[in-house]
């Protein structure tokens, strides 16, 4: 087994090239991600920095040694971060939810199709080759259908984090050593950089990741700003403090948590609302 798995193809094999090519996209994309807001997510943060250090370096590794277990390594990290996704997507992972969005899906599709090109470079040439060959294929068949049902059905967020039903209080809650707004759950809000006095910018994607709080709140005691409601394109109300519209965060699944402070998400900054604050 040894002597297989060591043996080398073509250095330039188009197995190899096509290989690398698509775990560098797969990688790009996580490091956009990364860049942008995952690596502040406890434990999903340093997980998705392993896994583009090892992208890159595998997409290094199998063109330029040729190696079956560079091709097979490939292949499994492929398969395995796949399976990462959909294990986020559908039922969560350390704590934390994935949504549904355009840049997971690519991602997935690019993971699927790594799997299959470089699981048929790492048998490519062997006695069994063809029949390997066929094996790799059913796989590739099934992730692919597997991702499909996943992605049309992802794992509803947790009701705490959806900033509650209208009509309920807003609240002042001490986190971190600050007067913060939260729902009547205890949940933190947020505000976004970019949106403008009583207008939301954040829709698509963004609204997933960060949920709007429903219109017609009141202020609970101790919570000194303006509590208003705002029409979003949509036809839902929102509420906003001060004329800035809030929203909860996927990510915190507790009261006291605040997670998505000062994180750069979705095209801009969240910052927590610190009660009396201008």
């Amino acid at each position: 087994m040894g002597s297989i798995w060591g043996a080398s193809l073509p250095r330039r094999s188009w197995y190899g090239i096509a290989g690398a090519a698509l775990l560098i996209a797969s990688g790009a994309i996580h490091l956009d991600l990364y860049l942008t807001g995952y690596n502040s997510i406890p434990t999903i943060g340093p997980l998705f920095l392993l896994q583009i250090i090892a992208a890159f370096v595998l997409a290094i590794a199998i063109p330029l040694t040729g190696l079956r277990l560079a091709y097979a390594a490939g292949a499994a990290f492929a398969i395995g971060t796949l399976g990462g996704y959909l294990l986020s997507l559908k039922f969560g992972l350390f704590g934390f939810t994935e949504v549904r969005t355009t840049a997971g899906i690519v991602a997935a599709i690019i993971d699927v199709a790594a799997f299959a090109v470089l699981g048929c470079g790492a048998v490519s040439g062997l006695d069994l080759g063809r029949r390997f060959m066929g094996a790799v294929g059913a796989v590739s068949v099934v992730a692919l259908a597997l991702t499909g049902v996943f992605v049309a059905a992802p794992r509803t967020p947790p009701p705490v984090a959806t900033g509650g039903s209208s009509g309920q209080t807003l609240d002042a809650r001490t986190i971190s050593g600050q007067a913060l707004l939260t729902n009547a759950q205890g949940i933190t809000l947020y505000t976004f950089a970019p949106d403008r006095m009583n207008k939301s910018v954040c829709y698509g994607d963004c609204a997933t990741y960060w949920p709007p709080v429903p219109g017609h709140m009141s202020a609970g005691p101790g919570v000194t700003g303006t509590i208003g409601t705002i029409a979003r394109t949509d036809g839902s109300t929102q509420s906003t403090y001060d004329g800035h519209p809030l929203y909860t965060y996927i990510g915190d699944h507790a009261p006291g948590q605040d997670g998505g402070n000062d994180i750069n998400l979705n095209g801009g900054v969240w910052h927590v609302v610190v009660v009396g604050a201008g």
